[in-house]
């Protein structure tokens, strides 16, 4: 059921931890950039899968999440043929789904380390 009182890039960034937590992702960070000047989003959703079959999952189940929730699907999608790099983007937030070693090597978290970053605990 399609709720579309959800349209705040918050609320798109919560259903997207929901999605990620769904298929026991790893490492969940929030990172919120809305006090960055010039960024690209208002969030970055960051975590990473143990195979290349837990990186598409986690990002069907993103996918899922969000549009049962808000109606909306991304805008753009990248990585899906080798899933070692996953991105969803919403316009408002950016999903980044990862392999283990794909974090590692990119590390993103660092490149916006001036943001807030929140560490997301699992809620199973």
């Amino acid at each position: 059921m399609v709720n579309k009182n959800i349209t705040s890039s918050q609320d798109l960034a919560e259903a997207a931890v929901r999605g990620i937590q769904e298929v026991k992702g790893h490492e969940i960070l929030s990172i919120d950039l809305r006090k960055i000047h010039n960024s690209v989003s208002d969030f970055f959703i960051i975590c990473h899968g143990t195979s290349h079959v837990q990186v598409d999952a986690i990002a069907r189940s993103v996918e899922k999440i969000i549009y049962s929730e808000t109606g909306e699907s991304p805008f753009h999608k990248e990585g899906k043929e080798n899933a070692e790099w996953i991105l969803l983007d919403y316009f408002n937030i950016v999903v980044h789904i990862f392999n283990e070693e794909a974090r590692e090597f990119y590390n993103l978290e660092k490149l916006w380390a001036d943001a807030d970053v929140k560490q997301i605990e699992y809620q199973f």
